[in-house]
């Protein structure tokens, strides 16, 4: 047994408290090294004649790595509280493992042995809003998605996609723009919609907020916004805005103060000034967002900078009514402001869904009391490996995802914002090499997938372009220069996550080992009473997809093809690039 690959703590993803007093137990050895797991448990003070009393539940691995192997139990503690431990067999050996190391029996004397979980707090239970599972996100970048109203068009506005886009062109893109287009949005399927910020800025990008609590004229005037937030509620659509807390614009007004007055500025503690006078050249004195002097960091633990923030996180929900915030370069801001923030806007509207940009591991943001998800980027680099670069195999594929699946809680899985583009990143047709194949499958696997998943404006029509500023063309509306066949495919794909409770965040996933066909990715989503199978063929070549055995003999219906199927021979013919969406009892 190799115990130096055994891992468990008492917290965290790794022993949570789901849903209705439903406590979630995981726990990670090293990869085929375990025969079976059986979880020990019982209630600290249930005693009899000096003995303690237990029951014992089978863990099921509940997936697999590149070096571990994860297994996963769910039980309910009568009375809210638990003390367990874990006995391990490998064939050859069995173990007790507990907080206090290996046994080769477990101990009864004594709970204090065993790992614990205290007791089941409420208010210690991780809750995002219950509507964002059922959410598909549609990301707007506002200057570049439709211009519906010329007089707000800032000056040297240029025609409508007449020019490549650079950082600094205009086109005119605004808010009645996004009104205009609901119904497009709304026959594509698309439940909600991420801004880019809106906020009075500088560039075409906004990210350098000169005022937080006005709308850039550009985009139009707050009474605008008000009816947008209007016809999309209306049209079951929820509106979540972007905003950047770990710095300002370099025109905000209390930076330029303090580079007016310097040291007399009354807001020279707003930011991280190193020395006065301030300056920008030949390297800013102050620190900024990398290392751009056009946006220098707020100090976030100022009292009079906390506050001017949090009532613009208050400000946005109390008077608009907005359903999320996206919190740009969350990472960078303390933890403690985070904390207050969830507690102010949640105190107006509980069902806020608050997002974090994070790239790295995000356990500690993720505890119940800062966000209810961060942008699952693995995902993102995961996906773009395996059918843009090809530079992955399924089975690797799988073996990654696993692991990023158990970093955290299935409850914050179902919430991750799942994205294969964005205002920062190449097209996904471009990623992809324009292969239009390549392109549906990213999308048929982040439509079935766990999580919330979001579209980048114009994906689903074909655009095309490189890095940033290349993705950031004018939204095309010529219909004759969209590719309607990505987009049925994509409506098609919404259409079916709508209808089937297991293609959004039902039941549990699971990846099927790739054994015959390494180009192959299949995986599960099953409950009590169904399963979904998805299949992938990543090759360019047809293969005949030996099934796996619970599927055989059974009634199964392919879901994309809507009818019943025969798979009597146990196999199942797939094109290349093609996949299969199958359901079963």
């Amino acid at each position: 047994m190799f115990k130096e690959a055994i891992y468990h703590r008492p917290k965290d993803n790794y022993a949570y408290v789901c849903t209705n007093n439903e406590l979630h137990i995981t726990i990670r050895t090293k990869k085929n090294d375990l025969r079976k797991v059986t979880l020990v448990h019982g209630d600290p003070y249930d005693w009899k004649e000096n003995s303690w009393q237990t029951t014992t539940t089978p863990m099921e691995k509940s997936g697999s790595d590149q070096l571990f192997d994860y297994w996963f139990a769910s039980v309910t503690p009568p009375f809210r509280r638990l003390r367990y431990g874990f006995i391990l067999d490998d064939g050859t050996e069995t173990l007790c493992f507990t907080e206090k190391g290996y046994y080769s029996e477990p101990p009864l004397d004594d709970t204090a042995y065993y790992f614990c979980f205290p007791y089941i707090n409420n208010a210690d239970i991780f809750k995002a809003p219950s509507w964002v599972k059922d959410t598909v996100w549609y990301q707007i970048f506002p200057e570049r998605f439709a211009n519906g109203n010329k007089k707000y068009d800032p000056k040297g506005v240029l025609a409508w996609g007449s020019e490549e886009p650079s950082p600094t062109n205009f086109f005119g893109g605004d808010l009645e723009g996004v009104i205009q287009n609901i119904p497009y949005l709304k026959e594509l399927g698309i439940t909600g919609i991420y801004f880019t910020p809106i906020f009075k800025a500088y560039s075409n990008h906004k990210y350098d907020t000169i005022d937080y609590m006005e709308i850039d004229p550009q985009f139009g005037t707050k009474e605008t916004f008000k009816e947008l937030v209007k016809v999309c509620h209306q049209n079951g659509i929820k509106i979540m805005l972007d905003a950047v807390f770990n710095h300002s614009g370099f025109y905000f007004p209390p930076f330029q103060d303090v580079l007016e007055k310097g040291e007399d500025s009354v807001y020279k503690d707003w930011f991280h000034i190193h020395e006065f006078p301030v300056t920008t050249e030949p390297k800013a004195n102050y620190d900024t967002f990398a290392f751009t002097p056009f946006m220098p960091k707020l100090n976030t633990e100022n009292p009079e900078v906390k506050e001017y923030l949090l009532e613009v996180g208050r400000y946005w929900v109390r008077e608009f009514d907005i359903d999320g915030w996206r919190l740009d370069v969350a990472n960078e801001v303390d933890h403690a402001f985070w904390r207050e923030f969830r507690k102010e806007v949640k105190a107006i509207k509980p069902e806020l869904y608050i997002l974090g940009e994070i790239w790295h591991d995000s356990i500690p943001w993720l505890r119940g009391d800062q966000f209810d998800a961060v942008m699952n980027y693995p995902f993102t680099t995961n996906i773009l490996k395996l059918f843009a670069k090809q530079s992955i195999t399924t089975k690797e594929f799988a073996e990654s995802m696993t692991g990023v699946n158990h970093m955290y809680t299935r409850n914050i899985n179902e919430v991750a914002f799942n994205l294969v583009g964005s205002h920062d990143t190449p097209r996904i047709l471009t990623e992809c090499g324009e292969n239009l194949a390549r392109v549906k499958q990213v999308f048929t696997l982040m439509l079935t997938y766990i999580g919330t998943p979001c579209i980048y404006y114009g994906d689903e029509v074909g655009m095309s372009g490189p890095q940033d500023p290349g993705c950031r063309k004018c939204m095309e509306w010529d219909k004759e220069k969209q590719n309607v066949d990505l987009f049925n495919h994509i409506k098609k794909l919404l259409q079916l996550r709508k209808a089937y409770p297991l293609l959004r965040n039902a039941g549990v996933l699971s990846f099927i080992d790739p054994e015959q066909y390494d180009n192959c990715l299949a995986y599960t989503k099953s409950n009590d009473d169904k399963t979904i199978l998805v299949i992938l063929n990543t090759s360019e070549k047809p293969v005949e997809y030996p099934l796996p055995d619970q599927v055989r003999g059974k009634i199964v219906k392919n879901l994309w093809e809507d009818e019943i199927v025969d798979l009597l021979n146990g196999t199942i013919q797939l094109k290349g690039n093609g996949f299969v969406i199958l359901e079963y009892k």
